[in-house]
């Protein structure tokens, strides 16, 4: 594996300790043998655990130097006799899990700085309330009122301001902002995340007036925001992001919305104010949903789609503007069809379209 100059080395695992906690069948190789690391196919070493979940990879397989595998029973037999098996339903998924065992640090976000506790050279209002084991690192600053649970870390130079409720086991990131939000347990902001600024509304006219925001940001528990992302509390109810919903890096989230449980928004998606989003919902990258639009659950939404229309439950859209896959499957094979169709006539019809410019320009 990759050189893990940022984080601790593991505890080794035995085999058959991995196999008791993914409760998974190991099909060869030594219960005894010790797992140091984890890697790819092609970069695991003896010392390694690797995994594979698609045949196309056999080949790979076959040549890897792995101590040991997470492999579906159809690939067993690929597995080269000198690396140990390991057989799982869903091979990737245990490998982060593992992956997670044998480096807490890389998912857990432990402090930036060596800081323990209250850095003195940060901020911290003498009304905040914070519970035991917080560390608030240099530059950061808490504001008055503030309440922080057991646990939880504020990292450098990142701005909880007044009134703001952050549960346990939360990890604020460096230089994010925290205002006029409500935050639940184990919950993950990135650097740079801004949470709880006002949203873009105004009244149009000769002159445009702002309307107050007035509502909150209601973070639920387990979830994670990736660095740069924006979310705006409401304006006459609060934004709620669901427990357990992942979202990427750069994401806007306008003011009002609901999201439901355990979403998946990828980098780049916009969400306009007050589209509402059930349990389950994923959004593509660079897809984009319009105001006061419903995304019924577990509806799959492709990247870059512009959803304008609201979305059935289960539903899989996809295109500007979005429809269902099969509609619009069907859309792309009759322009295919009709482009096929007129054939070396409208290439030939664009070359003396343009020899024709080229003389009128001359």
């Amino acid at each position: 594996m990759a050189e893990p100059t940022f984080f601790a080395p593991p505890e080794p695992l035995s085999l058959g300790a991995i196999a008791e906690v993914l409760k998974a069948e190991l099909a060869q190789g030594d219960p005894a043998q010790t797992i140091a690391g984890v890697a790819s196919l092609d970069r695991a070493g003896p010392s390694d655990l690797t995994f594979i979940e698609n045949k196309r990879y056999w080949e790979s397989l076959g040549q890897t130097a792995a101590g040991a595998v997470l492999c579906r029973q159809a690939d067993l037999a690929h597995v080269p006799a000198s690396v140990a098996a390991l057989v799982v339903a869903a091979p990737y998924r245990a490998f982060a899990g593992i992956g997670a065992r044998l480096f807490p640090g890389a998912v857990m976000f432990p402090p930036m700085t060596e800081t323990k506790g209250l850095s003195p050279a940060a901020h911290v209002d003498p009304s905040a309330r914070l519970e035991e084991g917080v560390v608030v690192e240099p530059g950061a600053v808490v504001g008055p009122d503030v309440e922080i649970g057991a646990g939880s870390v504020i990292g450098p130079g990142a701005v909880v301001a007044r009134h703001c409720r952050i549960g346990r086991s939360c990890h604020i990131g460096a230089g994010a902002t925290v205002q006029h939000s409500l935050i639940g347990d184990r919950v993950i902001l990135h650097p740079g995340v801004r949470l709880g600024q006002d949203g873009f509304g105004y009244s149009m006219g000769a002159k445009h007036i702002k309307i107050p925001q007035l509502g909150r940001l209601i973070v639920q528990d387990d979830v994670e925001i990736g660095a740069n992302t924006t979310v705006d509390r409401g304006s006459l109810r609060d934004t709620v992001i669901g427990e357990g919903t992942k979202i990427d890096n750069l994401v806007q989230i306008g003011h009002n919305v609901q999201i439901g449980r355990h979403c998946v928004i990828v980098a780049e998606v916009g969400i306009s104010g007050s589209a509402e989003l059930g349990d389950y919902v994923v959004l593509g990258g660079k897809a984009s949903v319009g105001e006061h639009i419903v995304i019924g659950p577990g509806a799959q939404i492709a990247g870059t789609s512009a959803v304008n229309s609201d979305v059935p439950p289960r539903a899989r859209w996809i295109g500007s503007p979005a429809r269902p896959v099969r509609q619009w499957t069907r859309e792309q094979r009759a322009l295919r069809a009709l482009a096929n169709a007129s054939g070396s006539g409208t290439r030939e019809g664009y070359r003396q379209g343009s020899d024709e410019d080229e003389e009128t320009s001359g």
